[in-house]
């Protein structure tokens, strides 16, 4: 059984933050709308219409807000993991029932997505159609979402040390590893140190990750200070440095501030965070209303379903043009500009009608009001090393899932019958390969904490 959006929402304990809540479908639901708006698509394939006009990448100043979805992230898992810790048992045990009841709800609907495609991708290329221009860049496209998947795991992971180092530094804590991330670009650009610049991948994305644990705390109490630095350095860092205008990836550009993330992101990243926190006092108010907050969690029990699904929506929306023989206007042209609206709308209905197929997997059980004496329970290890052994399941599982989602959006699900594979962290890797890792590490997570329900807040 599954609780409805109304309990949810009537359920809602007092000293919730609700704003949180509206950060994280508000940042979701910007992505998904700023990759409908850049899918450039013509009779000669998908291009981006960033790249096609220059002069629009400022909008990725605005549009890119995958920041405050790992910001808003970085304060639910503290909240989340202090809830759990407060309970008895050892540290490690903690930990895989921490792991468990974090990943459920972003596994379930992510794994379903990727077999469904999966099995979409092997249909079409044994029917000898995978080679075609648009098929292949949409099997090549619709997988590169989740790039975000595989970092927000780690994220995950890595939440117990970082939190106790946050506790012992604070402020310092998330300085150390903007310094890090800093220190990585002057041994990529000014000294050419080769791979170097990997290695920000984790440091930008913790960074971010760290504000989340200062806002759980208390601890933004300057937000226009925190919002007006990375403004100023983000502004700088473009105008003087070897850093592009956009705060998303362009093809065939030398450097990216995406992948791998750079300091300007992470100065993005800051005026993002301080922008959003001076605006949580008026939202907060808004947010009591009875209907806007069940409008915020009908959105938030379903915001990771659409995000999976928006991009084969908006492919879907270009195939039924295409299949009724309507042309296809010049990207960035008039014609194509007065079609947005349209389009979007389209892509919004089929979105819907994902969600309505889909939603299943993402949505959250109802908290019984007594335990359910028919379902087997699992004991808690006794043992430290019991405890022990169901630590090292849940991080070995973890480090499979984020693997195997990297891997999958970096090869895309073309050429699942040629070999296709692309390199992750030095090894070649396919996409049969990366969704066996994945499937594997989910089932170890799974397994690895105690078959009991966990409900964690946040």
């Amino acid at each position: 059984m599954t609780a409805s959006a109304r309990d949810l929402a009537l359920a809602t304990p007092p000293g919730r933050d609700r704003y949180v809540d509206l950060l994280r479908v508000a940042s979701l639901g910007t992505v998904i709308g700023g990759h409908w708006l850049m899918a450039a698509v013509s009779g000669d394939g998908i291009g981006n219409l960033l790249a096609l006009v220059p002069g629009l990448q400022v909008l990725t100043w605005g549009l890119q807000v995958m920041p405050v979805f790992f910001f808003v992230g970085g304060f639910s898992h503290a909240l989340s993991y202090r809830s759990l810790a407060r309970r008895s048992g050892p540290a490690a045990s903690v930990y895989a029932a921490f792991l468990r009841a974090r990943l459920r709800r972003l596994l379930r609907p992510t794994l379903v997505f990727v077999l469904v495609w999966a099995a979409a991708a092997l249909a079409v290329q044994l029917a000898g159609h995978g080679g075609g221009r648009l098929t292949g860049a949409a099997l090549r496209m619709v997988t590169q979402p989740l790039w975000f998947i595989g970092i927000y795991l780690a994220m995950v992971a890595f939440t117990p040390p970082l939190l106790k180092l946050h506790e012992r530094h604070g402020w310092a804590a998330f300085a150390a590893l903007a310094g890090s991330a800093a220190l990585v670009d002057v041994l990529r650009f000014a000294f050419g140190v080769p791979y170097v610049e990997f290695l920000n991948f984790a440091l930008v994305w913790l960074a971010v990750h760290q504000l989340g644990f200062l806002r759980a705390d208390g601890r933004i109490r300057r937000p226009a200070v925190l919002a007006a630095a990375g403004l100023a350095g983000a502004v700088l860092l473009v105008a003087y440095g070897p850093y592009p205008l956009s705060m998303v990836g362009m093809p065939g550009e030398k450097v990216s501030n995406m992948a791998p993330p750079t300091l300007a992101l992470l100065a993005h990243a800051m005026w993002l965070v301080g922008a959003v926190q001076l605006l949580a006092r008026p939202a907060a108010a808004w947010l009591e209303r009875p209907r806007v907050w069940r409008g915020v969690v009908t959105a938030n029990g379903v915001a990771m379903t659409a995000f999976l699904w928006h991009l084969t929506a908006m492919l879907g929306v270009y195939g039924a043009q295409l299949a009724l023989g309507v042309d296809l206007p010049a990207p960035a042209g008039a014609a194509w500009w007065a079609q947005v609206p349209v389009r979007i709308l389209a892509a919004s209905a089929l979105t819907a009608c994902f969600v309505a197929l889909f939603r299943r997997f993402e949505a959250a059980p109802a908290a019984p009001a007594e335990p359910r004496t028919a379902e087997p329970r699992t004991a808690e290890p006794r043992t430290a090393a019991a405890a022990g052994a169901r630590g090292l399941a849940a991080a070995l599982g973890i480090t499979l899932c984020l693997l195997g989602i990297l891997g999958l959006s970096m090869t895309g699900l073309g050429g699942l019958l040629d070999g296709h594979s692309a390199t992750l962290i030095a090894f070649p890797v396919t996409a049969p390969v990366a969704i066996g890792m994945a499937l594997a590490g989910a089932l170890l997570v799974e397994r690895s904490a105690p078959a009991r329900s966990v409900r964690l807040g946040g």
